[in-house]
């Protein structure tokens, strides 16, 4: 999938309300969310003991919530490219749910909106609503408001 191209802050504030796009699929695998929790050092066993895990009414272990958020800036990254800019940066997150478990095998995609672009010296703040869904599932599994500032042209 070709990345949707923003040419410059002018572009991008026209761009409120709508969709820039939704990721391919990617597999989430024991072995990522393992590395995930040796960099973390998050060892929750939902995460990393499959067997224990069995037990629960999941069936098996579940990627941390986290795990899934870090996901944002790769997907985000394939979706849409900020150009015309002289540089861009993480600015944070506001709202973050996780209204639904990941299980480990499981394919997650996101889904990104420009949800506002509000004025900063020298440049603009934007947020972009990402919801990430699970192949199968009914509801996401994460629903984040990222923001980003843009400065410059």
């Amino acid at each position: 999938m070709a990345a949707t191209i923003i040419n410059g802050l002018d572009e991008l504030k026209g761009l409120v309300g709508q969709e820039l796009g939704v990721s391919d699929w990617h597999e989430v695998t024991q072995e990522e969310v393992d590395a995930f929790a040796a960099a973390t050092g998050d060892h929750q066993w939902i995460h990393v003991d499959p067997e224990r895990a069995k037990e629960t009414p999941f069936g098996g272990t579940i990627a941390h919530g986290l795990y899934t958020l870090s996901l944002g800036p790769q997907f985000s990254y394939a979706l849409f490219e900020l150009k015309h800019v002289s540089f861009g940066l993480n600015y944070g997150y506001n709202k973050i749910r996780f209204p639904a478990p990941l299980p480990i095998g499981s394919r997650v995609r996101m889904r990104a909106t420009l949800s506002a672009v509000d004025e900063v010296p020298g440049g603009v703040q934007f947020t972009v609503t990402q919801t990430f869904e699970r192949e199968g599932g009914d509801k996401p599994v994460c629903v984040a408001d990222a923001l980003a500032r843009a400065y410059g042209g």
